[in-house]
């Protein structure tokens, strides 16, 4: 039988982070401490100690954590987590649109939309809910850290899944804009592009295959100067990197993509350099209200760098 996690979490957001929770699963340890200082040896048995001792460890029912507590399983464990020395993104995003029910936002680029790696307070998320004061905030969909434009949030639970069933029901119109190499003589691109797309070997990649197509893209050449273009993309599927490598695959890897056609090494960030790839508009028909929505990110893209 699954277990679901408490609707009201028995920690309560701190500086904008929610806490963040784990499983206890069958096992050998005599203690809770024990299994967290094993499971996760990145953190110190020292710190793991100074939460505990500070009452930031809970079980899901809200009863504290103690050094010597025994061991229990099935149990779900919060605590917080934190990142030391974590690096500022200096870039800052927009509210372009907030009701009761949705936040509309536009995300620069660099920023993950949810805590990952070696992000934490720098995420979108933990960002807005910090400045914003809103602990249910929830994004209702993703785009890749590298990526720029608009993000669509939920505030209130009672109505997210609502907004969530949009998305893969295909209820919302996705537009996209990207900057890539354009070679001399070409005259055009496909005006639908569709491949079968699966994980590489590598973990932040994804390749073409043959086989049935999985993915599919609209594309349109918006403008055309000095050796690269603008393109309008609009999605149909919403597969892993479907733009980026759709791009690539027709000759026109997108204008500072770190990871398509070449993948950096990890923290080659290079802000004067971000990746042309923008979310620009999203539209759909509320399903709470029936009102028709057309959000546009108040950002652009150059043909021409700076």
């Amino acid at each position: 039988m699954t277990r679901r996690r408490p609707t009201q979490m028995p920690l309560p957001t701190r500086d904008g982070v929610g806490p963040s929770c784990t499983g206890l699963p069958y096992g050998p340890w005599p203690t809770i401490a024990q299994y967290l200082i094993e499971r996760f040896p990145i953190i110190t048995p020292e710190a793991w100690l100074e939460r505990i001792e500070a009452g930031d460890v809970v079980d899901e029912h809200g009863v504290p954590v103690t050094a010597t507590r025994r061991y229990q399983s099935p149990l779900r464990v919060y605590y917080y987590r934190t990142l030391d020395g974590e690096a500022s993104i200096p870039f800052e995003e927009e509210v372009v649109f907030q009701d009761d029910q949705l936040l509309v936002v536009d995300k620069p680029p660099f920023v993950p939309v949810t805590p990952k790696g070696k992000y934490l307070k720098e995420s979108l998320l933990v960002r807005l809910k910090r400045k914003l004061k809103l602990d249910d905030l929830v994004p209702l969909h993703r785009i890749d850290r590298s990526t720029s434009g608009l993000v669509l949030f939920s505030v209130k639970p009672a109505t997210r899944g609502a907004y969530q069933s949009m998305f893969p029901e295909r209820r919302i119109t996705k537009h996209y804009e990207a900057v890539v190499p354009w070679r001399e003589g070409v005259s055009s691109v496909p005006a639908v592009y569709r491949s079968r797309l699966v994980d590489d070997d590598h973990f932040m990649r994804v390749r073409e295959e043959p086989g049935e197509p999985n993915s599919e893209t609209r594309i349109e050449v918006l403008n055309v100067h000095e050796g690269r273009a603008l393109l309008r993309l609009s999605p149909i599927t919403g597969r892993k990197h479907q733009l980026r490598v759709h791009c690539m695959a027709l000759g026109m890897p997108i204008v500072n993509d770190p990871i398509y056609p070449v993948l950096l090494p990890e923290g080659a960030d290079d802000f004067g350099k971000p990746m042309q790839l923008l979310a620009r508009s999203l539209a759909f028909t509320d399903p709470v209200t029936g009102e028709q929505r057309c959000f546009t990110s108040p950002r652009s893209l150059l043909l021409t760098p700076r």
